[in-house]
């Protein structure tokens, strides 16, 4: 349980400042297009939808190497075992 939360947790925080930056970029280009500084609803589903894919996909990966990096318990190795 503790690998997925500390997973869930990396992956939150790596798709929130990545949402947030796409944001900002998609604002920053309306602003030099347009002129005006608005908020058009669009990019706020969009910046969901990015937080939303990274997250998925940054947890994917966070669980993977959270899990390969915990010993088992059992080692092949026979360096490793008690004399």
């Amino acid at each position: 349980m503790k690998p997925n939360l500390k997973a869930c947790g990396q992956a939150m925080v790596t798709a929130m400042v990545n949402a947030v930056l796409a944001v900002a970029l998609m604002l920053l280009v309306e602003f030099a297009i347009s002129g005006t500084f608005q908020v058009p609803e669009p990019y706020l589903w969009a910046g969901v939808l990015i937080w939303l894919v990274i997250f998925a996909g940054q947890f994917w990966r966070q669980r993977h190497l959270c899990k390969s990096c915990q010993p088992t318990g059992k080692s092949s190795d026979p360096s490793h075992r008690a004399t």
